[in-house]
């Protein structure tokens, strides 16, 4: 897994309405919040996505954007943000690669990708790294502390 003071490494994936988004351009705005949960509307994930959601403009304030990542296909992504209402891009790592990149691809072929957040500064190195996989809610408030300060 990355840690922080790491290079975290580039990716451009779809968004849940099809448009690409890559990291070293989200960057160029400021850092970024990436959290990889492993499914689209389970109700793990959906407590992790809402947490970011309901903070979201923390996150604003501080000039971070945030990215939520899954193995999930566009489809349902699309279906996660339109019943959630979360606002924010959600990228369809199908094939598990930036999962991979991460290092959160399970050994076990066929599992989701583990949980875990990073934050990415505007340089591209890693400032905080979360890797929890049962408290969903120290995501959105761990990041968001690195954020601050």
């Amino acid at each position: 897994m990355l840690h922080v003071g790491d290079q975290a490494p580039d990716f451009e994936l779809l968004d849940q309405r099809g448009d690409p988004v890559r990291l070293s351009t989200v960057l160029r705005a400021g850092p970024a919040a990436l959290f990889f949960y492993p499914a689209a509307l389970s109700p793990g994930c959906t407590r992790e996505a809402c947490h970011f959601r309901d903070i979201v403009g923390e996150f604003a304030a501080r000039g971070a954007t945030i990215l939520g990542l899954s193995n999930d296909d566009v489809a349902t992504q699309k279906r996660f943000d339109e019943t959630h209402r979360l606002g924010y891009p959600l990228l369809a790592d199908v094939d598990g690669n930036v999962a991979k990149a991460y290092g959160l691809k399970r050994r076990v072929p066929g599992l989701p990708a583990k949980r875990g957040t990073f934050v990415i500064g505007t340089e591209g190195r890693v400032l905080a790294a979360v890797h929890s996989e049962l408290n969903m809610n120290i995501h959105a408030d761990q990041a968001l502390a690195a954020l601050a300060g």
